[in-house]
């Protein structure tokens, strides 16, 4: 249905012929940033011509890239068709798979190289699928909007174009469909992944500064990880539930034996708002109660509560929290309870791989003593917005 409803619209629509390249490739610094956020292998592969050499030259890579190629030229200028031809099939990425296992050096997670190519090649063709062919995203809050069937086919011929422009440090002459999926964000401003970096900086500087001259063992506790719950009315900073977050958070921080506040949400809930969950916490743990703000670290990433605590861990080791150091979470008791769950679990090992941490104990009905795992650095650009 997708299909026919662009196909009548394209017949509306002029499709140019793409503009003549510069020899030279640009620099594009948003680009940059994402495409090393969402994919690292690839990226890695991009900034050196030697390593893109050797995967297109491994076993079986050559009939791969030639038939993909193929593929989308025979497309023309039909613009959905040429986005369907950039899907990675399970034996070309079987065939990426082998090939970057045979290349040392390639940033790799805790599961090995293959493992992560896995992981980007099922990114790019997840990002394809919602932001050019209409599938529908996993949570409404995620995707590229509603838009009209004309700015739709804007945003396909914008991403396609963007895609065979040469850019400095791009995989894309391995195969376009890596800066198409990166254009297919950017045109539909969903850069939410890197809307925060340096993560070390801005908000979380005085922190971070801290963090590096603390005695941690003054602390029966290495951080508080306030969770998010995001609001659903557009223009408003914090749902009724955040701010009972944040209330139980400096009730509880007054004790004195917990070394760091960390608050975790993004900009998720409603769909496009211009309100990161963590900021909005921090400012009012800031301003209404009086907590320092080299007390307090922001987590802006997360957009479901699994991310929460994946992310807060990953924030923890970041800043030199000894590993085997227990946490405290709090959360309303409804979302204390799921996070408690047998489904929570499932969940986690369902969506992330890997279960973020351990709860250790109940403390009261909106408090959990937490765990975390060591950090896992797997990105996962399924999850495009926050990997």
């Amino acid at each position: 249905m997708m299909r026919a409803l662009l196909s009548a619209a394209a017949l509306a629509v002029t499709v140019l012929a793409a503009p003549a390249s510069a020899e030279a490739a640009v620099g594009d610094g948003v680009m940059a940033t994402l495409s090393a956020r969402l994919f690292p292998l690839l990226d890695a592969a991009g900034h050196d011509p030697a390593t893109l050499e050797r995967i297109a030259r491994a076993p079986g890579m050559d009939s791969v890239l030639r038939a993909r190629r193929e593929r989308r030229a025979a497309c023309g200028t039909d613009l959905v068709c040429r986005a369907q031809a950039l899907l990675w099939s399970d034996r070309e990425t079987d065939a990426v798979r082998r090939a970057v296992a045979q290349v040392p050096g390639l940033p790799a997670a805790d599961d090995g190289a293959a493992a992560q190519a896995d992981r980007e090649i099922a990114g790019i063709n997840l990002i394809v699928r919602t932001y050019a062919l209409g599938a529908i995203p996993a949570t409404a809050i995620d995707g590229p909007g509603t838009v009209s069937p004309q700015d739709h086919l804007t945003r396909l011929q914008a991403a396609d174009w963007i895609a065979e422009t040469p850019r400095d440090g791009s995989a894309q002459r391995l195969d376009p469909s890596i800066d198409y999926a990166l254009a297919l964000l950017d045109v539909s401003d969903r850069t939410d992944a890197i809307g925060h970096e340096p993560l070390t900086g801005s908000a979380n500087s005085a922190a971070m500064a801290r963090a590096k001259a603390l005695d941690w063992h003054r602390y029966r506790y290495s951080a508080m990880i306030v969770t998010g719950v995001g609001p659903e009315i557009e223009g408003e900073p914090l749902s009724p539930f955040g701010k009972y977050h944040l209330r139980l958070a400096a009730r509880r921080f007054a004790k004195g034996d917990i070394a760091f506040i960390i608050v975790t949400g993004g900009r998720a809930h409603p769909r496009a708002t211009p309100f990161t969950e963590a900021d909005e916490m921090r400012k009012a743990l800031i301003e209404r109660y009086g907590v320092p703000a080299e007390a307090i670290l922001i987590e802006p990433y997360a957009r479901h509560t699994t991310t929460n605590l994946r992310n807060a861990s990953r924030l923890l080791a970041r800043i030199g929290a000894p590993p085997e150091a227990e946490t405290v979470i709090v959360c309303n008791p409804l979302q204390s309870a799921y996070i408690e769950s047998a489904k929570f679990t499932e969940r986690n090992a369902a969506e992330l791989g890997y279960q973020p941490g351990k709860v250790m104990r109940r403390v009261s009905p909106t408090e959990l003593v937490f765990r975390p795992s060591p950090a896992s650095e797997r990105v996962d650009p399924r999850d495009p917005l926050d990997p």
